[in-house]
């Protein structure tokens, strides 16, 4: 589902958090900026490791193995892009700051051996989680009618009520740096008392090969996850993991520059739509 978001550049986008060494030279407004934010970021740690134990560790990567029309293979890929996604964002060493918008907006960078260049957006969101899990999962179908750089999305597989497989196509407009890109994915949800996790991952489906016109990119595991506020249940946190292989030929400096101001755009067009609920 975040794949949707990150299609912004491609269509992508979102914001946050660490790496204090590589702060130790800015200026103290922004290293106590940094240091509020880190705080934020280990009660998020620590909602992660207390309350998802959603399973992902019994799903070992040797288990999931293609079986034609076998919806267990596509719920198990789907937890398990989500349980990798997770172990990311748990992983609070390494991460530089990339953008810090006025707004409380952060994107965070990291280098992570097998997955490349990573991005963590952090935001704050006037909605409730309820009302987030609608938009970007529920009712993902709709998203190209309020993100201008996605072109089309298209559920081919419904698995059950937490897992789908889908179909992107990002828009071709002059913003978009990477270029227009498809992506098939299997989307995983997972509700936690007051928070939702949104996993997924690229798939290979026989039956949707690659389209005429378009590079295939793949979104490696990546995840949304939704926290309400503690002082404001009406608001939510947004922690979004974006990790994406564009692929064809483009140098990486345009690509890790397009990717977090997709990020940056897909919340911008999340909250206008928000804005209008």
């Amino acid at each position: 589902m975040l794949r949707a978001v990150v299609k912004l550049c491609c269509g992508i986008s979102y914001p946050h958090m660490r790496s204090m060494a590589g702060l130790q030279r800015r200026a103290v407004a922004v290293i106590g900026q940094e240091i509020t934010q880190l705080q934020q970021w280990e009660q998020i740690q620590q909602h992660i490791r207390t309350h998802v134990a959603l399973n992902y560790n019994e799903v070992e990567q040797e288990d999931v193995k293609p079986a034609t029309g076998n919806q267990l293979y596509y719920e198990q890929h789907g937890r398990e892009a989500m349980r990798k996604a997770l172990s990311m964002l748990e992983d609070k060493e390494g991460w530089k700051v990339e953008m810090t918008e006025s707004n409380g907006d952060v994107i965070c960078s990291k280098v992570i051996p097998g997955a490349g260049k990573v991005f963590r957006m952090e935001a704050v969101l006037e909605a409730s989680v309820e009302e987030l899990y609608d938009i970007l999962y529920v009712r993902v179908q709709e998203m190209p009618q309020w993100n201008p750089s996605i072109q089309h999305i298209e559920v081919l597989k419904h698995v059950g009520p937490e897992t789908i497989v889908t179909h992107e196509v990002s828009a071709g407009t002059a913003a978009n740096l990477i270029g227009q890109r498809d992506f098939v994915s299997v989307r995983h949800s997972c509700k936690q008392k007051s928070s939702v996790y949104l996993g997924g991952a690229a798939i290979q489906l026989e039956s949707f090969p690659p389209q005429a016109g378009f590079v295939r990119a793949e979104d490696g595991p990546t995840c949304i996850v939704l926290q309400a506020l503690d002082e404001d249940k009406t608001k939510s946190r947004f922690t979004w993991l974006l990790n994406m292989d564009v692929k064809g030929w483009l140098p990486k400096s345009i690509v890790n520059q397009a990717l977090p101001r997709a990020q940056l755009d897909f919340t911008r067009h999340l909250r206008r739509r928000l804005a209008v609920r």
